[in-house]
């Protein structure tokens, strides 16, 4: 038998089980109700005409006054068109022709005798009334108790053919499914040899049949694959421990999947051990595995101590993603990627570094080896334009009017190189001291205002005297704005205008510098505060080393500031840095 065709046979099996329940309720309800307006219908009505009269005879005597005497006749003519019971006609007929008499009599005697004799036919149709509705309800209780015994009895029965149909049916369907999902779960697991065998001619058993062959093809491609995959396994792990990066693989599930000697080593763990454990749990034990799956700063430069002595390691992480195929309606297949969890490489650049800090300290040492040369230089060409040591004519003021620009320029590189040497050797040292924004401002603006005033050049300054005080160095925080402002003089034309604007902001104190040259195209503007980097021009306004931004930015944020520009083609640039108020 088909699922379907049991389905269908099942639901309709209880459809009929709560139909003859309803009907057997129905009809005992139907019996019930007729009965009980047999007992709520007529009889109630004659108690409630009897009740209305005998109110009159009550409140009035007679002769009765004409309101009572309409609402007594309105209700014995009420009560002759009601009669139900046995004997309630004649104790009718008689209160009407008593009535009839009193309202005729004028002796006093014979009207009392008349309204005594209304009251007991009164009484006797109350009587009647009252006893039939007492024999009505008992029948009605009876057909109620009765009803009772039948519909227990039709619930009983409903209720055990219910739970023997909740308990057997749900198998039909439930115990197939169940050893499938058992089967399922096994190939899932691994177990391609799991196979399925039903004897009823149903889908169940058609269903088996497919799994069995979807098994049977996943084993013979278990058996194919399984040697192919363990020899590329077997390569990749010797391609891996062979590296000389220190790599470590972690799962989507944070697990370590494997990791090299080297790795191994620098971390401190047993290769063997350390495989399958979770990171989060290492992470509590080594502060070295914590820097590099969860660095605490962007810069992913680490310093570990390797072969007797400090090393240095460029960390780089690589999520890995990887196919994920699924089905969708619109659309026959749809693939998309998936994590499969992280390779963490350190690359070991202590060579590199040891480079970079030799080239450090080159600098530096030249820097400082040429300062005292260069101001020997200064110091004879300004004795040479002294007329006191003889005259010189046009040609030889030139040249050495040249001879001190050029060496202003190489005393302003050598300054430069020096302070980057000491950023890149960690040996900036900044000497903090409250400082009132106006007082930096004025600082570099009378550093430049001689070369504003021979460009014809305005400064504007927009600063309020009221502003908080900033805890700076105040002598590089004043070079960093005359540096902003010697760019601004230098590619600004002559009778303009450069506006100096200090303001708080969000709680912090902005300098900036706005300029109304050429400004600078987008492309350029990531790159401006890059070492050694300069803005291609047409040959014009070319001067320094590019190193003028690159040591602002190292200063501002020395003093915890941040420093940008914002600038567009035709409209000029702003230079800008904020520091936190004191």
């Amino acid at each position: 038998m088909k699922i379907k065709t049991k389905l269908r046979a099942g639901f309709g099996f209880l459809f009929i089980i709560v139909l003859t329940f309803g009907l057997i309720s129905l009809f005992f309800l139907n019996q019930i109700s007729s009965k009980a307006k047999l007992v709520l219908k007529d009889n109630y009505k004659s108690i409630g005409f009897v009740a209305q009269m005998r109110k009159v005879l009550d409140e009035a005597s007679f002769p009765l006054p004409t309101a009572q005497k309409q609402a007594f006749e309105k209700h014995l003519k009420l009560e002759q068109q009601n009669i139900t019971e046995l004997g309630e006609k004649q104790a009718t007929d008689l209160l009407a022709t008593t009535y009839g008499q009193l309202n005729a009599t004028i002796d006093p005697t014979r009207a009392k005798q008349l309204e005594k004799e209304m009251r007991a036919a009164l009484h006797q149709i109350e009587t009647l009334n009252m006893q039939a509705i007492s024999a009505k309800n008992n029948e009605v209780n009876q057909v109620y108790a009765r009803a009772e015994i039948y519909i227990a009895i039709a619930a009983c029965a409903c209720f055990f053919v219910l739970f023997t149909f909740i308990v057997n049916f749900p198998g039909f369907v439930a115990n197939p499914l169940a050893e499938f999902s058992q089967a399922i779960r096994q190939v899932g697991n691994g177990n391609y040899l799991q196979r399925l065998h039903f004897n009823n001619n149903d889908e169940f058993a058609e269903l088996a049949v497919s799994f069995n062959a979807m098994a049977k093809k996943l084993n013979d491609w278990e058996n194919s694959n399984l040697s192919k995959l363990k020899s590329e396994k077997s390569r990749i792990e010797a391609i891996i421990a062979q590296m000389q990066d220190a790599i470590i693989g972690v799962n989507e599930n944070g697990e370590v999947l494997f990791l090299n000697k080297l790795a191994a080593k620098l971390i401190g763990l047993d290769e063997q051990q350390t495989v399958g454990k979770n990171v989060a749990e290492l992470m509590g034990k080594n502060e070295l595995v914590k820097n590099i799956v969860k660095p605490d700063t962007d810069n992913k430069m680490l310093k570990i101590y390797a072969d007797e002595r400090e090393s240095y390691f460029q960390l780089e992480s690589r999520e890995i993603i990887i196919p994920n195929i699924e089905t969708d309606e619109d659309l026959a297949v749809s693939t998309s990627g998936k994590s499969a969890g992280n390779v963490y490489v350190l690359k070991n650049v202590t060579q590199f570094k040891e480079l970079d800090q030799a080239k450090t300290n080159f600098i530096a040492t030249v820097s400082h080896e040429l300062k005292t040369p260069l101001s020997s230089i200064k110091m004879s060409v300004k004795l040479l334009k002294d007329i006191r040591v003889g005259e010189m004519n046009g040609e030889q003021l030139e040249l050495l009017q040249h001879i001190s620009e050029d060496s202003d320029r190489l005393l302003k590189i050598t300054s430069e190189l020096l302070d980057l040497s000491q950023v890149e050797s960690g040996n900036l040292k900044l000497s903090f001291a409250m400082a009132r924004p106006t007082e930096i401002v004025k600082f570099a603006i009378d550093a430049v205002r001689f070369q504003a005033e021979q460009k014809l050049i305005q400064l504007e300054l927009n600063c309020d005297e009221e502003l908080p005080m900033v805890n700076v160095d105040i002598q590089k925080t004043a070079w960093v704005l005359v540096n902003f402002l010697s760019n601004a003089l230098r590619y600004s034309s002559e009778k303009s205008k450069v506006i100096i604007q200090v303001r708080e902001n969000n709680g912090l104190i902005e300098f900036s510098v706005k300029d109304f040259g050429k400004g600078i195209e987008d492309k350029y503007q990531k790159r401006l505060f890059d070492r050694y980097f300069q803005v291609p021009t047409d040959g014009q306004n070319k001067s320094g080393s590019g190193l003028g931004l690159a040591i602002s930015k190292d200063f501002i944020s020395a003093e915890h500031g941040t420093i940008w520009v914002e600038s567009a083609l035709g409209e000029g640039s702003r230079f800008c840095f904020a520091l936190p108020k004191a």
